[in-house]
């Protein structure tokens, strides 16, 4: 294939990759080559882009063209592809398509080719990520079942347990009954006050302070006797 070929491939190419295709000089150029990138939704990190420079040798296509990697100027560093470090495994990838198409055109196939294989870089690398996260998700979820395990239940710590269990519900039990017996007692008590007879608050002294002089300074027999006439 001769200059006339090459530039008919390049025409081709331009009809495939109208916005991504920048020519260089008239033996080479350069293909944009965006990394579809699978994310979730609330990621808004635009997809990496890797530019595949091309230039023909003179005996291109039976001599293999000369290619390189880069990515665009000013680009961000995307987390899953370093252009810089990924490109001799881009390149490395890219053997085995000039290898299958010598003597053809074959820049087309090399696009697909440097597509394929940074995807599956990202792919991989994204992997590894999710990998770590279910590490360290399980690690997590391990120590937090640990704090419901409690200790292993043996034939004696549980008849160790059961007798504490019932003697606390015996000392309970006991609790309740002193508490309810002391009520009741009290309730015993008042009720009795309140039946004792006008005798009987005499006897136990609970009349006493009507027995004080009153005003007129009547002692105590002379109250006594007032209290009899005023009965009959």
């Amino acid at each position: 294939m001769g200059r006339d070929e090459q530039k008919e491939e390049r025409e081709v190419l331009d009809a495939i990759f109208p916005d991504e295709i920048q020519d260089v000089n008239d033996s080479e150029y350069r293909v944009a080559v965006t990394v579809d990138v699978t994310k979730h939704d609330e990621d808004e990190t635009p997809d990496p882009v890797v530019l595949l420079s091309v230039r023909y040798p003179e005996a291109y296509p039976d001599e293999a063209p000369v290619l390189d990697v880069t990515q665009p100027p000013n680009a961000a560093k995307h987390e899953l592809l370093d252009v810089q470090e990924d490109k001799a495994r881009l390149l490395e990838a890219l053997q085995p398509t000039i290898e299958e198409n010598m003597g053809m055109a074959m820049v087309f196939a090399l696009v697909s080719a440097l597509k394929d294989a940074a995807e599956q870089l990202v792919v991989e690398r994204q992997a590894a990520v999710q990998a770590l996260k279910d590490v360290e998700a399980a690690k997590a979820e391990e120590e937090e079942n640990r704090k419901f395990e409690g200790e292993r239940v043996t034939r004696e710590t549980f008849t160790a347990w059961r007798e504490t269990f019932r003697q606390e519900m015996a000392d309970e039990a006991a609790r309740k009954a002193a508490e309810q017996e002391a009520e009741d007692k009290k309730r015993r008590g008042a009720k009795e006050e309140k039946k004792l007879s006008g005798r009987q608050l005499w006897e136990q002294g609970l009349a006493g302070n009507t027995l004080e002089e009153d005003e007129d300074g009547e002692d105590v027999v002379g109250a006594v006797q007032k209290l009899k006439v005023d009965g009959a």
